[in-house]
């Protein structure tokens, strides 16, 4: 699996994964526990992670959904 992003705004990954779902991309979240663990005080952001083939797609469905800015610079399509 591929990072499709990473944040430390719950709300936010929250909308990303109901998108997601809804788009049928499966997608895992890493590093929810190491955030947990750190007090939730937001140091370690949360990677949301989706399938290499599924990355455009997924890039895509962001940004539709008005949420270019939160994809990496570096990694847009």
């Amino acid at each position: 699996m591929d990072e499709l992003l990473r944040t430390n705004d719950p709300v936010l990954l929250s909308f990303i994964q109901a998108l997601l779902a809804e788009a049928g991309i499966r997608f895992a979240v890493a590093d929810q526990n190491m955030s947990i663990v750190e007090g939730s005080l937001g140091v370690i952001p949360r990677r949301c992670l989706v399938a290499r083939d599924e990355l455009p797609r997924a890039r895509r469905i962001l940004e539709e959904a008005g949420l270019a800015a939160e994809l990496p610079a570096a990694r847009r399509e």
